[in-house]
């Protein structure tokens, strides 16, 4: 049977039959195309930044006796992990082992000195995490009694200007001839931690006094290898505890750098 124009019945079929099928077929090409082309961006993703980190303290985040100082260790540990970090600040030292000498260490400054200058280097470098260790040059210098509450300041200085960075606070490590304030000084500590968290900011404590002695000191106030390596295991395993420090959130997510 023929239309009206004369075509078969069966040749329009046929027609009709294989332009269906063209069309499945460009479809499917199409997605593969599609498919492949996601893949393609898929791969070519950049990889999530380096949670930056800050070393902040004195001269003994510095590494006096031992340059680099626990920042050895915990880096080398952290990069072991598969942990991406970048050491930030000002400062910089260390030997060829440790693949980021970038810190904010400050030999001999005190609690107030490191206040003055926090605005600047927060500003600068935009830390997602910083670890502090400072206190040291108070107990012999500058009115050990009032440093809880210079400490206090400091920490509401940094948390004021970055809300969401996690700050570690370490109880500062032992001075045996000023053990007496060092003592006074650590046992404010928890609670000016507390008293943050609870406020909501993300501040922790990290009990670092009673991971060291007397034997874990170089000349009585700074640590040997040995000791710098205790501190390391200390700030490594704080940084474990606080997943968001590490750039992961506890669901295991990411979490933005700084």
């Amino acid at each position: 049977m023929r239309d009206s124009s004369g075509v078969s019945r069966r040749t329009m079929l046929a027609a009709l039959a294989a332009g269906a099928m063209g069309g499945t077929g460009v479809l499917a090409g199409t997605g593969t195309a599609h498919a492949r082309a996601h893949t393609r961006a898929a791969s070519a993703a950049p990889a999530a930044a380096p949670v930056r980190v800050m070393p902040l303290g004195d001269s003994i985040t510095d590494g006096l006796n031992v340059p680099g100082g626990y920042r050895i260790d915990l880096w080398q540990k952290l990069v072991a992990d598969g942990h991406e970090i970048d050491f930030v600040g000002s400062m910089a030292n260390g030997p060829g082992s440790l693949g980021d000498r970038d810190h904010e260490g400050h030999s001999g400054w005190t609690i107030a000195q490191i206040d003055a200058s926090t605005d600047g280097w927060l500003q600068a470098y935009d830390p997602g995490t910083i670890l502090l260790h400072i206190g040291t040059n108070d107990m012999y210098r500058q009115d050990p009694g009032g440093a809880p509450g210079r400490l206090s300041a400091l920490i509401d200085r940094i948390t004021g200007r970055l809300p969401e960075v996690e700050l570690f606070v370490a109880t500062i490590i032992p001075l045996p001839f000023a053990d007496a304030n060092v003592r006074a000084y650590n046992a404010a500590i928890p609670g000016i931690v507390r008293s943050k968290a609870e406020a909501g900011r993300h501040v922790h404590l990290v009990e670092m006094y009673s991971a060291l002695t007397a034997a874990d000191l170089a000349d009585g106030v700074h640590p040997n290898a040995t000791g710098y390596g205790k501190m390391a295991a200390v700030w490594y395993d704080a940084l474990l505890s606080v997943p968001g420090s590490l750039g992961l959130t506890p669901e295991g997510g990411g979490r933005p750098a700084g």
